[in-house]
């Protein structure tokens, strides 16, 4: 069987179990708003850091802003060893359309709003949402070397970029994460992850369970799960941890049932078979 590190340290200093918790879900209908469940919110951090998960990915877009809120509200004051790591560079309209914002006076306001509805004096990683097509990608990365020179973010992030994208902002300051869609359904940053894991950057996967459809039964991942007393979700997940020491999942969920399944993937290892199977 074999057998993943349990932990990463993004950017050497900040240890993290390798499965953490993307609050996006937590938001209202189309990440959008208030969930109609408030408690439930509260109910669904608080546990997942009782199961050991000390990741938070959060971004002011969620919601908007509503997300970093609701991670503030459960889980501040911050438990020592959990490492919030949020997003400023999208915005959404009223129509719940995400649009570039990627100029660096939007980017300090941005980060500064994000420290106060954090409840945060410095926030551990603070990632570029997205590289803004109108905005050079040294201007963004540039103000975010900026605000990490003066004390408001520890390291910074990237999200939604290309091999070059990332070669370019290292330029300007260490990257410590990068944050791209991608999943056993999904590999189209290979090369993205492939970076990374040369150069000790963690990969934080968005949609690892390609947005549910990686936690239906059936094919190869259901014959996986089924003989190892998994779910579909969990060996999905298991995948990801098995793909590269670099990898950090972060699956999101508003359900409490599929939280703690999630998080059960952590303690599944794959033989070489079963990952051979998958492809």
């Amino acid at each position: 069987m074999s057998s993943a590190p349990e932990t990463f340290r993004i950017g050497g200093d900040l240890e993290v179990r390798r499965l953490g918790f993307g609050a996006m879900r937590l938001c209202g209908p189309g990440i959008m708003g208030w969930p109609e469940d408030r408690d439930n919110v509260l109910r669904v951090l608080h546990r997942a850091v009782e199961l050991g998960v000390n990741l938070i990915d959060t971004s002011d877009a969620y919601g908007p802003e509503v997300n970093e809120l609701q991670v503030a509200e459960a889980l501040h004051p911050y438990p020592k060893a959990v490492v919030v790591a949020t997003k400023g560079g999208l915005l959404r309209d009223r129509r719940g359309a995400w649009l570039s914002a990627g100029r660096p006076e939007h980017l300090r306001k941005a980060c500064e709003e994000s420290l106060r509805r954090l409840r945060l004096e410095r926030i551990d990683v603070y990632q570029l949402h997205a590289p803004d097509p109108e905005v050079p990608l040294e201007e963004s990365v540039g103000e975010l070397a900026r605000l990490r020179e003066e004390g408001k973010i520890r390291h910074v992030g990237l999200s939604n970029v290309s091999v070059d994208e990332l070669a370019r902002a290292q330029t300007i300051v260490p990257v410590v994460s990068v944050q791209n869609r991608y999943s056993l359904a999904d590999r189209s940053s290979e090369g993205v992850l492939e970076a990374c894991e040369a150069q000790g950057v963690a990969f934080l996967p968005w949609f690892p369970l390609a947005a549910g459809g990686l936690t239906k039964p059936g094919g190869r991942l259901g014959e996986v799960a089924g003989s190892d007393r998994a779910t579909p979700a969990q060996v999905a997940l298991a995948w990801l941890l098995a793909r590269s020491r670099v990898v950090c999942p972060i699956p999101g969920t508003a359900s409490l049932e599929h939280l703690e399944e999630n998080v059960g993937a952590a303690g599944i290892e794959l033989g070489d078979e079963e990952l051979s199977a998958l492809g």
